[in-house]
């Protein structure tokens, strides 16, 4: 008998396999093993480099910024950014100079 993983919704340890899905008896929670990995979160940018927090960034392409009449130019380098996990694609937190505590779309920037 295969050693299969216990229930991650109610931890029993006697669960079977039906199929690709592994099943569990006492709650009917079904899952598979591809279910159980991690998901790993990263961030790239627009040439394709993983971004991390702490990494420096150069802006792409002018920004406009939403509600205002500024614009955050080409070339502008972005110290220190935080990549956090967002609802839409806004991932990099950040604080521009003059501009104050921004997020910005992976897409329009590169790795600097």
């Amino acid at each position: 008998m295969e050693n299969l993983p216990a229930c991650p919704k109610c931890n029993c340890e006697y669960t079977y396999e039906d199929m690709d899905l592994i099943v569990c008896p006492e709650c009917a929670h079904e899952f598979s093993l591809a279910d159980l990995e991690e998901k790993v979160f990263s961030v790239k940018d627009a040439n394709g480099a993983t971004l991390v927090s702490g990494d420096d960034v150069v802006i792409i392409k002018d920004l406009k910024i939403k509600g205002s009449s500024s614009v955050i130019k080409v070339g502008t380098k972005i110290k220190n950014v935080n990549i956090v996990e967002s609802a839409d694609d806004h991932n990099i937190d950040c604080r521009i100079p003059g501009v104050g505590a921004i997020k910005i779309t992976q897409k329009f920037v590169k790795k600097g």
